[in-house]
């Protein structure tokens, strides 16, 4: 065989053109350690958090972050941009747009396709009339997957408020955001349950929390809702409000795709923290642990400390 030094020139040339290839490969072969991520590794944890920071406690939520509900200072990641479903914490997405476009006391007369998803629901009744502010009560405190049809159809239908939902997403630089439907289910294709990122639902949650009436239907620990023979009670399912001492809100989530998912916040002292957690299966910890684990950390965190921005 000849030597390296004396192959022909076009040998060499097939050789050079093989390394580029491999070498342009790379990038997307280091990216499968952390599927959608676009930050820095951040060692085999996908952990990114200011240097000198105390150790952050293991948590087994695959993509989470907290941050500043105020400055918007991210504090801590886990795999920040990777995507995953939202299940119910879409929902928000959902509240946002209907804060924008309708007036609390707005009224609807709910149809059969309203009503007709799977449940969680809080009890819409065919042929019954309700308050747009009535149904963000039932689609936040409870979770309503027939709350979110019913606001779905005073925004237009839900392919139009599908549409608005993923606008407003974009418009506020939640672009990885996807909603599959208004409640989080997936509709039409079970294959498609839509896509967001631990960012992006802090940004979304940072957004409604910025509007006063969200604000509030999130951080009641129960609402009256109309029933059959008048109002009944009925009580928030976020867990955080009962065990979590400064929770100010939250919105949780879950599908056999998503698994768990949840986003929130608490204050302490003059801080407010934001928390979302991604494809949680809850084996070793409830979600509530985790999220309470990440909060702690990040109020004994220096004010100052951060990693980066939402």
């Amino acid at each position: 065989m000849p030597h390296p030094a004396v192959l022909p020139t076009v040998v060499k040339l097939a050789v050079v053109r093989k390394l580029l290839v491999a070498l342009a490969a790379l990038p997307a072969i280091l990216a499968t350690a952390a599927p959608g991520a676009t930050g820095p590794a951040g060692g085999d944890t996908g952990v990114l958090q200011p240097p000198g920071s105390a150790p952050i406690p293991n948590v087994a939520a695959p993509a989470w972050i907290v941050a500043d509900l105020d400055s918007g200072q991210v504090l801590a990641s886990r795999y920040q941009d990777a995507a995953y479903p939202p299940a119910s914490t879409i929902k928000v997405l959902l509240a946002l747009v209907a804060l924008d476009e309708l007036s609390l006391d707005s009224s609807v007369v709910v149809n059969e396709a309203d009503v007709d998803v799977g449940c969680s629901c809080v009890g819409v009744r065919v042929g019954r009339t309700y308050t747009a502010r009535q149904l963000l009560d039932g689609l936040l405190v409870v979770s309503g997957n027939d709350a979110a049809n019913t606001l779905a159809h005073m925004l237009g239908g839900q392919q139009v408020a599908v549409a608005k939902m993923n606008a407003k997403a974009s418009s506020l630089g939640a672009v990885n955001t996807r909603a599959p439907s208004p409640s989080g289910l997936a509709v039409g294709d079970p294959r498609d349950p839509g896509a967001t990122t631990a960012r992006d639902l802090a940004v979304i949650f940072r957004a409604a929390m910025a509007n006063p009436v969200f604000a509030e239907i999130t951080g009641e620990r129960s609402a009256m809702f109309p029933g059959d023979g008048g109002q009944r009670k009925i009580a928030n399912v976020d867990e955080m409000l009962q065990r979590y001492p400064g929770t100010i809100g939250g919105k949780t989530g879950y599908t056999p795709l998503a698994h768990t998912t949840f986003v929130g916040a608490a204050s302490r002292g003059d801080r407010r923290l934001v928390v979302a957690m991604l494809y949680d299966d809850e084996s070793a910890q409830r979600y509530w642990e985790q999220a309470a684990h990440l909060l702690d950390w990040g109020f004994a965190l220096h004010p100052e400390s951060a990693i980066g921005t939402l």
